[in-house]
């Protein structure tokens, strides 16, 4: 059964407008036509005084309807008719012609409603869906709201191929040849048994018939046969992340020559194995991760899911040195599994961040007994073709860990997912904080050396503290049980060890988030376990990656974050007024704890990860702020330094500067306007980094690297003058003409000489005519007040970010950034529909 996408010409009414009025004047007045994904938090007023508060970035949910009015083909009464929903923002509820016909409270898993029964084929019919999202705090992110995936129309005879049935394994794989087995379902909805034949069509990346086969099935009434398929691929091309090549099963089904139904599989041929000695191999080669968890927004656009959209966020994470990403905490997108597929990115697909303990008053926890099940099945259904995936993670910072409840129901949920795929394996993310947490005054007694009575007063002082500070935000906001020699004498404490024995002991591996002084200690107590830092802090990269290299039972880390997000706003930010990190700092909006920035940009910790993974050898320079030059700082665990790459610091000529050189290179040289500054050690045998306190003096500033005398690479920041242009680069210039294609244009401030000025700060405006349209524009900044789609945004950094959303008719796309002394700048896009003239 082939997916039809059903995204255009929905209206849209916000919480107070009437839908019967929009359904009797198709929307004229009332609400507005849109076409889906779409993302109604993201155009919410943000304010101070919501419940959900710094979690959601200060955006309010609500209660949003959608209504599609369509006209049912005659012929559609003799078939099945579905709509599948990608994802719904919460408590999605579907009716036909005002009839329920289903719905799922969650907001992250694919569900389908049979349309069969409601329909009034030859007649006009509504359907409409509502997303409550109006219960607030029920997300510790940024969550989105409303129909922000794509919704799909299936429509199928009643003898079908099963939908999401088509399984592919690659159980054999050698030099010379692979074998790939093809696992179908036919269903046969009809009241006579029929005879069919189904044909199987394997081609390769290139598109060449590389196997075929073909079966007779006859499908009784009313009921569904399983056929299974082996067929043998010579010379195979293995996918990797090196190597991400895919493979397409082409699958065709017949009774008396008339095509009843096809599908189309995309998959790859790979081998995945996984144990204490050898670590995680994929092809029978060592893999270790570099990863990064994700959020599912797309930062200046939301929570709106489009492919585009995943692809560059996919693709910028390779670039910047990562081969895996951990979905946090949900089920990823289609689209994005798509695009791990296509770039050669490693994924870990997360079931949900709470079991039956809530984080929040009214997250999932109150629908997670009821509903996991469907939840894990439907997951590893989207999940089971897609050679990225190579992991599942049955849940996040569990609560219940601690208990014989909770190991008992990480054995059944674990249990589940081997027997819906027996392929890949399972593992869940322990935080010890929240795991012991009825055991923290026995436990904290032992590390600091205090009575019990002394412990109690402190937990007396914390259980004071406002209600919006409790559970995860005070684990979070623990710094000193985070990082350091306390985080690590706790990690490590026999009590913690004793109460996760249990837990830990269900899954293939164990997922470890903050419990860094573990991972070695693992091999001693547990020889035949595998260790994955399944959250860990960015600034702890330099020892988290030599745990890596150094042991085989640890396969890797996962550092929190890869890419900025909204959201748990402020965590990451520097403060220098006496604020602090996981509280409501309005009017912060992001995390500001990405590698990557909100809106794309790679910070200077990414580059430092790198040069720590061995995938740079060239120096980089990052200068720390001038501005906040001795300031006293607060900041959370996560945060890295207050550091960007420029050397353009008006009005500070004289004044000390810190400048950080991150190097593989044995030694660094730093010059100034061609005088040395001396040299220094770098290098792994000085983490991988050296310092300079210099008086700031405009011009060049250069870093060379020396490796056993020799020049090992260069780096150089030059001092840009007042901006005087506008630089606009689109990321690509043609786009598909199918409503939801996107060129992401950034705009940055430049000095006569074209060079980056990121010091400098300017208005500038956007205009967008022709055939697309502004899904959202803004900066990097954690703190504004502004909304993403303004037009004017004031630049951060030195820059800004336009998402241009192409239309559904072929035409140009004009965008033009104008800003106060500056020349305008233009970029033309062009809208395709592929179709030959």
């Amino acid at each position: 059964m082939k997916r039809i996408k059903w995204n255009d010409d929905w209206i849209f009414l916000k919480p107070g407008e009437n839908p019967m009025m929009a359904a009797i004047s198709g929307g004229g007045g009332c609400g507005e036509i849109v076409t889906l994904p779409h993302d109604a938090m993201i155009h919410e007023e943000r304010t101070p005084d919501t419940k959900n508060g710094h979690q959601t970035g200060f955006y309010p949910g609500g209660c949003y309807t959608y209504i599609k009015n369509f006209t049912a083909p005659r012929e559609w009464a003799q078939k099945t008719v579905l709509v599948e929903f990608e994802g719904v923002y919460q408590n999605a509820r579907v009716y036909v012609n005002g009839d329920y016909a289903g719905g799922h409270p969650g907001g992250y898993t694919c569900f389908s409603v049979v349309l069969d029964d409601f329909l009034k084929p030859g007649e006009n019919n509504e359907l409409k869906v509502i997303a409550n999202n109006s219960a607030e705090e029920n997300s510790r992110w940024y969550s989105g709201s409303g129909i922000y995936r794509d919704v799909n129309l299936i429509v199928g005879n009643q003898v079908h191929i099963g939908m999401d049935s088509v399984r592919i394994q690659t159980p054999e794989v050698e030099e010379d040849l692979a074998v790939v087995q093809v696992e179908v379902t036919i269903r046969n909805q009809g009241g006579r048994k029929l005879k069919t034949r189904l044909y199987i069509e394997l081609t390769d990346p290139q598109g060449t018939p590389v196997g075929k086969t073909e079966i007779p099935v006859t499908v009784f009434a009313q009921d569904e046969e399983v056929c299974r398929q082996r067929i043998t691929v010579e010379a195979p091309v293995l996918w990797s992340c090196e190597t991400p090549k895919l493979y397409t099963c082409r699958l065709v089904l017949k009774a008396e020559g008339e095509v009843l139904d096809e599908a189309e599989e995309v998959f790859g041929i790979r081998t995945i194995s996984l144990n204490a000695r050898k670590g995680l191999r994929i092809n029978k080669k060592e893999v270790k991760l570099r990863g990064a968890c994700i959020h599912h927004d797309n930062g200046i656009i939301g929570a709106v899911t489009l492919e585009r959209a995943e692809e560059r966020r996919c693709r910028q994470l390779k670039e910047a040195g990562f081969n895996c990403i951990r979905s946090s905490h949900h089920p990823l997108s289609r689209a994005m599994l798509n695009a791990c597929d296509r770039e050669g990115m490693l994924v870990l697909d997360e079931l949900s961040d709470c079991w039956t303990r809530s984080k929040n008053n009214n997250d999932y926890a109150q629908y997670f007994p009821d509903y996991w099940e469907f939840d894990a099945k439907q997951l590893v259904a989207k999940d089971f073709n897609h050679p990225s995936v190579i992991m599942y993670v049955t849940g996040n910072e569990i609560q219940e860990a601690g208990t014989a409840k909770g190991a008992q129901l990480n054995r059944i949920i674990t249990r589940k997912f081997h027997s819906l795929d027996d392929t890949r394996p399972v593992t869940v993310a322990i935080n010890g904080l929240l795991s012991c947490m009825d055991h923290m005054g026995e436990i904290m007694c032992g590390i600091m050396g205090i009575t019990m009575e002394q412990m109690q007063q402190m937990q007396a002082q914390a259980a004071a503290q406002p209600a919006s500070d409790a559970g995860s935000d005070a684990a979070n906001g623990s710094t000193d049980l985070m990082k350091g020699p306390m985080a690590d004498a706790f990690a490590a404490n026999n009590i913690v060890t004793e109460i996760l024995e249990e837990f830990t002991s269900v899954t293939d591996l164990v997922g470890y988030n903050y419990l860094t002084a573990r991972h070695a200690k693992e091999h001693e107590l547990y020889p035949d376990r595998v260790i994955l830092g399944t959250e860990t802090l960015p600034s702890d990269i330099v020892r988290l990656w030599k745990i890596v290299k150094e042991n085989k039972h640890v396969i890797g880390d996962m550092t929190w974050t890869g890419y900025d997000y909204l959201g748990e706003a402020g965590s990451g930010c520097f403060y220098y007024d006496g604020r602090q990190g996981f509280m409501p700092n309005w009017p912060i909006s992001v995390a500001y704890m990405g590698d990557i920035d909100i809106i794309g940009y790679r910070r200077p910790i990414s580059y430092f990860r790198e040069i720590v993974y061995g995938l740079r050898t060239a120096p980089y320079i990052a200068v720390e702020r001038l501005n906040h030059y001795g300031e006293k700082v607060n900041k959370s665990a996560w945060a890295w330094k207050d550091e960007i790459a420029s050397w353009t610091w008006d009005g500070y000529e004289g004044k000390p500067a810190i400048v950080n050189v991150y190097a593989a290179a044995e030694e660094i040289e730093l010059f100034l306007n061609g005088k040395s500054m001396g040299r220094k050690n770098a290098g792994e045998e000085h983490e991988w980094m050296c310092s300079y306190e210099i008086p700031y003096e405009p011009g060049e500033l250069k870093a060379v690297g020396y490796t056993q005398g020799n020049e090992a690479g260069q780096d150089i920041l030059v001092t840009a003058g007042r901006p005087a242009i506008l630089k606009a680069r689109a990321d690509r210039r043609v786009l598909k003409a199918d409503g939801a294609d996107l060129s992401y244009i950034t705009v940055n401030l430049a000095d006569e000489e074209g060079r980056l000025n990121l010091w400098a700060e300017k208005e500038i405006t956007v205009s967008v005519e022709g055939a697309g349209t502004l899904q959202g524009f803004g900066s990097a900044d954690p703190a504004t007040e502004n909304r993403y789609d303004n037009t004017t945004w004031k630049t951060y950094d030195g820059y800004l970010l336009a998402a241009i959303r192409s239309g559904k008719e072929a035409g140009k796309i004009k965008v033009t950034f104008t800003a106060d002394g500056c020349e305008a700048a233009e970029v033309m896009l062009t809208v395709d529909t592929g179709k030959k003239e």
